[in-house]
């Protein structure tokens, strides 16, 4: 039961990610965006990503990769589009 709740938790918070992240690189429009405040969930997710990785926690490693590529792909968009 736990794997099946951590599953649903990893796919909708790596979901969440998504859509701003294809909104960002179609319009280019990045003003709204705060560098900071994304460069922190970044390093946030990475430490996530870094602990699943350490307990073998396939939801969690799963998760955090992917979301990892998403924020990232947002923070590369800020500082190329400011």
């Amino acid at each position: 039961m736990e794997e099946l709740v951590g599953a649903a938790a990893a796919i909708v918070s790596t979901i969440c990610w998504l859509p701003q992240t294809l909104k960002t690189w179609r319009t280019r429009e990045t003003k709204d965006l705060s560098l900071p405040a994304n460069l922190l969930i970044f390093f946030s997710i990475s430490l996530w990503l870094i602990y699943g990785l350490m307990l073998g926690a396939w939801p969690l490693i799963a998760a955090n990769a992917i979301a990892v590529i998403l924020v990232g792909a947002i923070v590369a968009a800020k500082l190329k589009f400011g």
